[in-house]
């Protein structure tokens, strides 16, 4: 005998898919922060991980962006090979870096709020590019704002020492900035026709 059963809803649509975007922009920081490149001088690597938490701002708002790299951040924490060249584990945030890890989870709540200016996303398609570009560009200060005292906290060296150690990183990641625009755009104008 075939009985019916009727379907129940237990979680929202938007649940999910903010979840499952969750999910996917934590792995792409992950992928993103194994293509970087160690520079010895200064003991902070140039790689392409802020895209994950400029993305994630961008993409799922403020909750579900700082979501996504909470969710990074704990995988790293628990021993996952998830940051900068494979490096894991809760003492990475007692070295050099760890301000900028901390940093990447604050700028993405920081994009999302500047790009959505609420809680819950708006769409893509409806964002600015100007906007966007403000709220990256937020989203990066908040990195070094974070990152840098940091930085000079562990290495025992003036904020204004670190900060001229971080420089010459300023202009690369002004291009992550525009590129991750771009790519935001890009697809928004895909999704529009």
């Amino acid at each position: 005998m075939a009985q019916e059963y009727e379907s129940v809803d237990l979680v929202g649509d938007d649940t999910v898919r903010n979840l499952a975007g969750a999910a996917v922009l934590a792995a792409l920081t992950a992928a993103l922060a194994q293509l970087s490149l160690p520079i010895p001088s200064v003991g902070v690597p140039f790689s392409l991980q802020p895209f994950g938490p400029f993305l994630a701002g961008l993409v799922l708002g403020p909750l579900w962006g700082g979501f996504a790299m909470a969710l990074y951040l704990a995988a790293g924490t628990a021993g996952a090979p998830v940051f900068s060249n494979g490096a894991a584990g809760i003492g990475h945030f007692g070295g050099r870096t760890g301000g900028f890890l901390v940093g990447f989870a604050l700028s993405a709540v920081v994009v999302g709020a500047v790009a959505h200016r609420r809680v819950e996303p708006r769409p893509v398609s409806e964002l600015s590019a100007p906007v966007e570009l403000l709220a990256v560009f937020a989203g990066l200060a908040i990195v070094y704002a974070v990152g840098v005292p940091w930085m000079a906290e562990i290495l025992g060296i003036s904020v204004g020492a670190a900060a001229a150690a971080m420089a010459p990183f300023v202009p690369p990641d002004v291009v992550k900035v525009f590129v991750t625009v771009g790519v935001v755009e890009g697809g928004a104008v895909a999704i529009r026709e």
